[in-house]
């Protein structure tokens, strides 16, 4: 490009300064000095109005601007470099500031400072690598604090489900354990029951042995023929009112207990009949009798022969009918059950 700049004019020549080169060529030339020293001035070097113009030097402009170029171009180059010395990856796009032409920045116009891109030049040379470096920086951050909240909640779940698991393993257990002192009372419960049964029991063995050392069966070498309630034709009163101990005539029949003969003698259906009357008031009746041994109001003892079995009476064969009347009373008891309430086994 042609230069703008008008030519500076040419110094006076002045030939008797100008001395003959001894050692020259032979020859002073015309266009060689000598020269005057010329100092331009604002006058003689004006700037001419147009695209390039030069500005009023000004202290450190050129040289600031000149330190602007030199760090765009070395960020340039650098950036280039370490982009193409990327091989790895594909190469990025750097994106480089609307540098100010030259004459700008020597211009007395021009502002201080040239205005460019949005790009700060502190981002130039930065290559994908630096980026992806504070961007993995920046992500290894988040995923650090994502890790640390998951792990926190994590340890939550984990300390809820271990406080679950801890208040059922008590429950459980507290169940278990009031289960098993449930088991334990009831087994406990059991125990005393039965122990208390047992002595029961043992009591009512050792009473009814102390009875039946006080009471005794009638007869012996006896057979069961007719039990209490049986119904038939052959009695009055339309069933059985006694106990029918059927054994030979003669047999002897024994005092159940101790007690006062009441009535000794003959008594209709009955034949033969002594009534042992008891200290509780209990009557004895022994009817069908072959023979009497007693009188009224002969005090007897348990065992002691009243009279002998027969065959009197409305019977069937010889036997001795036995009937309780507790407390005097007209109608009989099971003379089965009284006997066995007195530890007799008929």
């Amino acid at each position: 490009m042609a230069s703008t700049n008008r030519p500076a004019p040419q110094a006076p020549f002045v030939p008797s300064q100008r001395q003959p080169e001894t050692y020259g060529y032979g020859s002073i030339h015309t266009d060689e000095g000598p020269w005057e020293e010329w100092n331009p001035t604002e006058e003689s070097f004006r700037p001419v109005r147009g695209r390039h113009r030069v500005a009023k030097q000004r202290g450190g402009g050129l040289a600031r601007s000149s330190t602007v170029l030199g760090v765009g171009v070395i960020a340039a180059v650098g950036a280039g470099g370490m982009a193409s010395a990327n091989t790895g990856k594909p190469p990025v796009s750097i994106s480089m500031p609307d540098l100010p032409s030259v004459g700008s920045l020597l211009s007395d116009d021009a502002p201080d400072e040239a205005t460019g891109s949005s790009t700060a030049l502190s981002s130039v040379g930065v290559t994908s690598a630096d980026t992806e470096q504070g961007t993995s920086d920046a992500g290894e951050a988040l995923r650090t604090r994502i890790m640390a909240q998951a792990e926190q909640q994590q340890d939550q779940v984990d300390t809820k489900a271990a406080d679950a698991a801890a208040a059922a393993a008590a429950k459980k257990a507290a169940d278990a354990a009031a289960q098993a002192q449930e088991e334990a009372e009831a087994e406990a419960a059991a125990a005393k029951k039965k122990a208390e049964e047992e002595a029961a029991r043992k009591a009512e063995a050792e009473r009814l042995a102390r009875l039946a050392r006080q009471y005794t069966l009638p007869t012996s070498s006896y057979t069961i023929t007719s039990t209490f309630g049986q119904a038939g034709s052959m009695w009055s009163s339309g069933y059985h009112t006694g106990l029918d101990f059927a054994a030979p005539t003669g047999t002897p029949i024994k005092a159940i207990h101790s007690g006062t003969i009441t009535e000794a003698g003959w008594s209709g259906s009955y034949g033969y009949r002594t009534v042992l009357t008891l200290d509780d008031g209990t009557e004895l009746w022994f009817a069908h009798q072959s023979s009497i041994n007693v009188s009224v109001g002969q005090k007897v003892t348990t065992g002691d022969v009243i009279g002998r079995v027969g065959a009197t009476g409305n019977v069937t064969g010889a036997h001795l009918h036995l009937e309780v009347h507790a407390g005097g009373s007209a109608d009989g008891i099971d003379p089965m059950a009284w006997l066995r309430g007195k530890g007799l086994t008929p």
